[in-house]
């Protein structure tokens, strides 16, 4: 048996990040202060597509891109500004903005219901 589960872990980390619905998520996309990251893996991007000018950081990296020390850092990955998160349907984009903001990131987002929220508003199915 788990000590702390993955059910224990998304409730920990949804009581203190906050999330952005996918009918809000245009009026961050034109800031260019704010940076739309797909934590997906590379192979998910390439078969169902993503949210246009996003960026992949996948999840299992998410720690390396995030650090300005490390070799693998993603310069658009800066805590001066707001990151808005998601993957599949917001399991691991939740998990990866607490991931976030216990490294020092204080502006931080997760998109409600992931990139199937997203394509589903898209088609108008959402």
């Amino acid at each position: 048996m788990l000590k702390t589960g993955f059910k224990q872990l998304l409730a920990q980390a949804n009581a203190v990040i906050e999330t952005v619905s996918v009918q809000d998520l245009p009026y961050l996309q034109d800031d260019p202060d704010v940076v739309i990251v797909d934590v997906r893996d590379a192979w998910e991007r390439e078969a169902e597509g993503t949210i246009p000018n996003s960026i992949l950081a996948s999840r299992g990296m998410l720690e390396f891109h995030a650090d300005p020390e490390c070799p693998a850092h993603i310069e658009a990955l800066d805590p001066a500004r707001r990151i808005v998160l998601y993957c599949g349907t917001g399991g691991r984009s939740t998990l990866a903005a607490k991931t976030l903001q216990d490294m020092g990131f204080s502006d931080v987002l997760s998109l409600a219901g992931g990139f199937a929220a997203w394509q589903a508003a898209k088609s108008g199915k959402g």
